[in-house]
């Protein structure tokens, strides 16, 4: 385990199986209320101003729009690597096959949903770069699941939680539509995993999956969105050469490609 002690780890798997899982569902829990008693989040109209919106051939705003390029690369290979795999294998796909399935197919649909919104930024464009991440998020995170605390969940866990994902991109759409937008069940299912994720990896071993790409695909899905939150500042820090919201895209794609070389199996 890279991010604990061994020490931590031993005497926190050591706890019964049913307390562990326990502790999972209470963290769910407490970050579902949380989100219940803090007031409706409305997409903010300025996280549309980009610091990049210089056009070159045709393409407006093309830095954000030509970076979202490596998503579909992602997506591909990971495809292509796992239906190889599928047709080499004697056994019939299981369930954490099918999770990365959909997985790198959220991953390549990031790339025309993301490229869509750049091209015209608005709350609208916005829902289709939104949709198909929750995909991706939520089939990774049933893959953990799967791998990590049962195995046999699978098959329940992975349409329920990437529903989930989408429908609470399709909430927050609905309700800027309606006047009064709220993000709140949209960033429960974005940054709930993040806090999700060491907390199961801490609890519950590995079995198929290698948790050191894991580590690193947090970490650079962590400095995107630094990246992306200090995208004019990077900007004029290179000399006006590369945004941060361009390189929170590469890092982003970056991030997802660890999911190929964490597949040990």
């Amino acid at each position: 385990m890279i991010w604990f002690r061994p020490s931590v780890v031993d005497r926190a798997r050591a706890l019964p199986y049913r307390s562990r899982v326990a502790v999972i569902l209470a963290a769910a829990a407490a970050v579902l209320v949380i989100s219940f008693f803090v007031p409706p989040i409305p997409q903010d109209p300025a996280y549309h101003n980009f610091a990049d919106q210089r056009a070159f051939w045709g393409i407006p705003n093309f830095g954000d729009v030509v970076s979202n390029a490596p998503f579909l690369v992602v997506g591909g290979l990971g495809l292509v690597v796992l239906f190889r795999r599928a047709a080499r294998a004697e056994n019939r796909p299981d369930p954490l096959w099918l999770s990365f399935v959909v997985y790198f197919a959220g991953v390549g649909l990031v790339a025309f949903g993301s490229a869509y919104y750049h091209l015209d930024p608005n709350n609208g464009t916005l829902f289709w770069d939104r949709l198909p991440m929750t995909i991706a998020f939520m089939a990774l995170f049933a893959a953990i699941i799967d791998d990590r605390i049962d195995d046999r969940t699978g098959p329940i866990l992975l349409p329920l939680l990437v529903g989930l994902g989408m429908v609470s991109a399709i909430y927050w759409h609905l309700t800027e539509q309606a006047g009064h937008g709220d993000l709140r069940f949209y960033a429960v299912v974005q940054f709930f995993p993040m806090l999700a994720v060491p907390l199961i990896c801490l609890l519950f071993p590995p079995h198929r999956l290698d948790c050191r790409y894991l580590v690193m695909m947090l970490g650079l899905y962590a400095l995107a969105k630094v990246c992306e939150h200090f995208d004019a500042g990077i900007f004029a820090l290179l000399g006006h050469a590369v945004s941060g919201h361009t390189l929170k895209h590469l890092f982003a794609a970056m991030a997802a490609l660890m999911a190929l070389p964490m597949l040990r199996h």
